[in-house]
């Protein structure tokens, strides 16, 4: 499951300087747990590269090293490679890491000022130089990007696996 979280910048009980006064929603975007066969995660042929489990271990990676690691100083290591190497990590240790995931990024995002958002990231990501709120927006766009090609594969392959057994959910060896 990915969350997104919003922050209501000039709602209720805004006061300048102070994001934790500011009121969050935190709205669910994508579940890897809907996947019917848990087996869907990691397929893998010429039209899905990067199969879903490896796109939410490449998510929390992302956010844990440009939110958690830079923005909340968690000290987290990216080891990049293997997010893209790793398969057939269990459904129940990628929902613990995004849901791990979830807390670092409100805790980091509750110590960045509002005034740090027009400040320069710290980290030279890009070619040029950009300011945190930029960044930020750039990391939204990176991760509903990447949900949206998790709930494509899911849809997708889904549907492959209720047209395999239409009356009935798949055996229990490939659930």
């Amino acid at each position: 499951m990915f969350w997104i979280v919003t922050r209501e910048i000039n709602g209720p009980g805004h006061r300048s300087g102070d994001l934790g006064a500011e009121s969050e929603s935190v709205t669910e975007l994508s579940d890897v747990s809907t996947n019917q066969n848990e087996a869907n995660l990691w397929i893998v042929n010429r039209a899905i590269t990067n199969p879903a489990g490896n796109l939410c271990l490449h998510l929390v990676g992302n956010l844990n090293t440009y939110i958690g690691a830079v923005l909340g100083h968690t000290g987290y290591i990216r080891h990049r490679e293997l997010e893209f190497s790793l398969r057939n990590v269990p459904r129940s240790e990628l929902l613990q890491k995004v849901d791990e995931t979830l807390q670092v990024v409100l805790h980091s995002l509750d110590q960045v000022r509002e005034e740090q958002l027009q400040e320069e990231y710290p980290l030279l990501v890009f070619d040029e130089k950009t300011s945190t709120e930029y960044f930020l927006i750039h990391l939204t766009t990176h991760l509903t990007y990447h949900l949206g090609q998790i709930n494509y594969h899911r849809r997708l392959l889904d549907v492959a696996t209720i047209l395999q057994y239409p009356r009935s959910r798949p055996p229990v060896s490939e659930r």
